[in-house]
C-alpha cells in the first residue's frame, strides 16, 4: 500500500454515516464515544483556515486512515480528506462514500 489521499466534501448531516461506513471498511469499530468526540471537535473547524481542520484516526486491524474534516464557512458542507497508506480498494470506497454523502 502506498501513501494516498482522497478528498472532497459531504453534507454535514451525513458526516456520522460517512465515518461509520468508512470505519467499517477500515476494520475499526466506530462507536458513540467516537462520534461524540468528532461532533464536538468539528464545531470549531473552518476549511478556509490551514489550522482549522480536525483529524481523527481510524485504526483497524489491517488498515488505518486519518480522516481530516472542516466545516465550510457559511454552508452545510464539510470538507473531508482521507489520508494514509490506503489500499486501492479503500481509496475507491472512500471516493464513492464522498460522492454518495455529498448528495441530499
Amino acid at each position: 500500500m502506498a501513501e494516498a489521499e482522497v478528498g472532497g466534501w459531504i453534507r454535514e448531516r451525513n458526516l456520522r454515516p460517512f465515518l461509520e461506513l468508512l470505519s467499517h471498511y477500515v476494520g475499526y469499530a466506530f462507536d458513540a464515544t467516537d462520534w461524540a468526540t468528532v461532533a464536538r471537535a468539528v464545531e470549531e473547524t473552518d476549511d478556509e483556515r490551514a489550522d482549522g481542520w480536525y483529524a481523527y484516526p481510524l485504526v483497524g486491524e489491517a488498515q488505518q486512515a486519518e480522516v481530516r474534516r472542516a466545516r465550510s464557512a457559511g454552508g452545510d458542507e464539510v470538507s473531508v480528506t482521507v489520508h494514509g497508506e490506503l489500499s486501492r480498494e479503500l481509496r475507491v470506497r472512500a471516493d464513492t462514500l464522498l460522492s454518495a454523502h455529498s448528495m441530499t
